[in-house]
């Protein structure tokens, strides 16, 4: 069987707190990996979801790395052909700016579903040209 990797990073505060945004990802993230799941099973690949945490000493050295999601080898940004950003953010994030995703003429701070699982079904493809 093979095996498609997913993972979300993001900043998570002593009390195991994050910003609105990346809590809104990654409910959306959860539903896509869900998603995707059933929907390649029947392909014989095996989807898995890992979650990596940011202290607030590492998210402050490189903001953008929060609230990133990674699909294989690759950030979901190259898979679908988006751009990164950033934007003003609020609550455990502090003043800092946080990730945003652009495409065409629509730009992201939480995630939509949609990407995901775009950007999941493009990679499993991926997969089988081995």
């Amino acid at each position: 069987m093979k095996t498609l990797t997913i993972r979300w990073k993001r900043l998570v505060d002593g009390q195991d707190q994050t910003c609105p945004r990346c809590g809104a990802t990654g409910e959306t993230v959860r539903s896509a990996v869900d998603k995707l799941k059933k929907a390649l099973a029947e392909l014989g690949i095996e989807v898995l979801f890992k979650t990596e945490t940011l202290d607030f000493p590492m998210f402050s050295q490189d903001s953008l790395q929060s609230n990133r999601i990674w699909i294989g080898e690759k950030p979901l940004e190259e898979w679908i052909g988006a751009t990164v950003g950033q934007s003003p953010c609020c609550g455990v994030c502090g003043d800092s700016d946080c990730r945003t995703l652009s495409i065409g003429n629509n730009t992201y701070e939480e995630i939509p579903e949609r990407l995901i699982v775009q950007a999941g079904l493009l990679a499993a493809a991926e997969l089988y040209t081995d």
